[in-house]
């Protein structure tokens, strides 16, 4: 039995894992346990934050079994899904509303035409989308029963109330920063978001630094006394645990959706057209000095989510993972674009009336095409995040580097790095989400010393690179992405059309 490992709980959009990362860097041991996805109504999505919390006893367990012990926990979890409960009872008030729901568009629509969009951008870094927490709380308190004993928290938020028996209700700034209630410069919840949302600011968490104790397991389910040490929301943790730690350095991670994150260091930048300005981390030193990173951020809703239309949906594949050699058995989509806007778009449009769009559908088209389509719209979309991100920045990207579950596909991969012109970077351990949750918690613990030395573990699986700018290569790739474009504008505002 060993105990030289830190636990990451990686509460996900479709299960929870467990994952035991080792100080010696040997494979890990995880556990998965995927959890029901609701879909009462067309545009809502739901979870029951009592079965995240059973996946998180099951898989947590698990681990112990085969490992021992813990030195600490490290938490990451899908940023804007809101939870509200009962803090006597611990008891939710109904289930989650999901970070892809959408049924808050029109009270997002309200907020901007009275003009409160330069507000939120200037406050919280955000766009007024229901993608954000702060109009799923307000609708909770509009429609669910509540009192004055009830709470709202998002997903890691929860699982620490969990976790200590109700003993600490706290997040971290890069959770509290897609909420839509949370300055990003003061790194305080903001007075003012709360008055224009109608959200009460005392029934929400404390915020405490991203790397730091939070407290420790008491709750009767788990272990007593394993330290809390470090809270991400799932991309900023991806980003840790990429080790982009330098201005400049960018991840995308290939999920449910896509976000592309750049490390813009530890002045909070203006707002940028079409992207998001989050806080990446807060680390606390043994001394309580705290330091904040910042980050740009373009959010795609939809990438995996696609694959898994493809397989539940169409019946397209049997397995996700029947995608890939799909794809590849032709050489292009055969003129066939699949624009998977099933929950709006996101950067650099913010179009929560776009749906879902399928063209360029001939007789020939096979489902090998639609596949190829799906796997190329991952890529396209990443571009224009990216290309909105250089324009924001001024910057021009060196290189990116990825992970999730849909990176391991060389031939997205290879469309990637020929639709951007830089290299992509593909590491070992692609399970970045969980292993920034880990490094986080070990860091405040003393398991890692440093920024440098979480570094060193960082190593790459393999290199793609671009074709070279004066090829038919890359002239093909960029008369895709003009066709790209194309389809992406037929798909906007249909909704509302």
């Amino acid at each position: 039995m060993s105990t030289d490992y830190v636990m990451a709980i990686d509460a996900g959009t479709t299960g929870v894992r467990c994952r035991a990362v080792f100080v010696d860097d040997r494979p890990s041991v995880a556990s998965y346990r995927e959890f029901t996805q609701h879909f009462p109504q067309p545009g809502w999505v739901e979870h029951d934050a009592e079965e995240i919390w059973s996946a998180v006893v099951t898989t947590f367990s698990e681990v112990v079994e085969r490992c021992g012990l813990p030195l600490a926990i490290g938490i990451t979890n899908q940023r804007e899904t809101v939870v509200g409960w009962n803090r006597r009872t611990s008891r939710p008030i109904g289930r989650a509303i999901v970070w892809q729901d959408r049924r808050t568009a029109e009270v997002c629509d309200r907020f901007s035409a009275t003009g409160h969009l330069p507000l939120v951008r200037r406050v919280t870094g955000l766009v007024l989308d229901p993608y954000f927490s702060g109009t799923k709380i307000a609708w909770l308190l509009e429609n669910a029963a509540h009192d004055d004993d009830t709470v709202f928290g998002t997903i890691d938020a929860w699982i620490i109330w969990k976790l200590t028996a109700g003993c600490v209700f706290a997040t971290d700034p890069s959770n509290a920063s897609r909420t839509m209630l949370f300055d990003i410069r003061t790194l305080t919840w903001s007075p003012d978001m709360g008055d224009v949302l109608g959200v009460p600011i005392d029934r929400l968490p404390e915020v405490r630094p991203s790397s730091g104790r939070f407290g420790t397991t008491s709750c009767p389910e788990l272990p007593s006394g394993i330290p809390i040490s470090g809270v991400a929301g799932d991309q900023q943790s991806a980003l840790f645990g990429q080790a982009c730690f330098t201005t400049g350095m960018a991840k995308n991670t290939y999920g449910t959706g896509s976000f592309v994150l750049m490390n813009v260091g530890s002045q909070c930048p203006e707002p940028a057209e079409g992207l998001l300005t989050t806080v990446a981390w807060t680390l606390s030193d043994a001394s309580g000095h705290t330091s904040t990173t910042y980050a740009l951020e373009g959010a795609i809703f939809v990438t995996g989510a696609a694959v898994q239309w493809l397989r539940d949906g169409l019946g397209i594949i049997a397995t996700s993972s029947d995608i890939g050699p799909l794809a590849e058995s032709v050489p292009d989509s055969g003129g066939v674009f699949v624009v998977p806007a099933f929950t709006g778009l996101g950067s650099p449009w913010w179009d929560p009336y776009a749906r879902g769009t399928v063209l360029g559908i001939t007789r020939g088209t096979t489902r090998a095409h639609i596949a190829r389509a799906v796997v190329e719209a991952m890529a396209l979309q990443t571009r224009d995040a990216v290309e909105a991100m250089e324009r924001a920045g001024g910057v021009h990207l060196s290189e990116l580097r990825v992970d999730g579950g849909a990176s391991v596909m060389d031939l997205l991969m290879q469309v990637q790095t020929d639709q951007l012109g830089i290299p992509v970077r593909r590491p070992i351990d692609q399970e970045t989400t969980a292993l920034g949750a880990a490094f986080l918690a070990g860091l405040a613990e003393g398991v890692w010393p440093s920024l440098e030395a979480i570094s060193a573990r960082w190593r790459t699986e393999r290199l793609f690179e671009p074709s070279p700018n004066d090829s038919i290569e890359r002239t093909m790739a960029d008369l895709l992405h003009q066709s790209w474009l194309r389809a992406v504008e037929r798909s906007r505002h249909w909704a509302d059309s």
